[in-house]
């Protein structure tokens, strides 16, 4: 019974390998993503990140809305939909890529028009 459980295991074994010999499983042809520039950037002391966001209930509100506004709008890219906004004494940083220029001015023209907001600082990249 052992020598027919261990003849089966080897049977299967050799079943999931390709023709090749390489493991399916394990091949991978993707290349990884390198995000190292965008980690070296992120990396400045002077970058602003989500954890910077005021705690005031003022600039809570302001980040709310805009990313509801972003959020809802139809035809935004998913890039576009996950910027980071960062608001701290009513100043709005926009910060991430997005697919298009027109994403970057949209988005940038919400912020702005969006009550309590002093001024946008629109950090926000376009795509290659």
């Amino acid at each position: 019974m052992r020598t027919t459980m261990a003849f089966a295991l080897v049977l299967a074994a050799v079943g999931c390998q390709s023709a090749d010999g390489n493991n399916p499983s394990t091949t991978n042809t993707a290349t990884p993503a390198d995000n190292t520039k965008k980690n070296e950037r992120d990396r400045d002391a002077a970058a602003l990140t989500p954890g910077d966001q005021s705690e005031s209930e003022a600039d809570r509100t302001i980040t709310q809305k805009v990313r509801q506004q972003v959020v809802g709008k139809d035809g935004f890219s998913m890039d576009a939909k996950n910027v980071k906004i960062i608001t701290i004494d009513g100043v709005v940083t926009l910060r991430g890529p997005v697919k298009t220029a027109q994403e970057k001015t949209d988005i940038g023209a919400m912020a702005q028009k969006t009550d309590g907001v002093k001024r946008v600082d629109n950090q926000l990249e376009v795509a290659p």
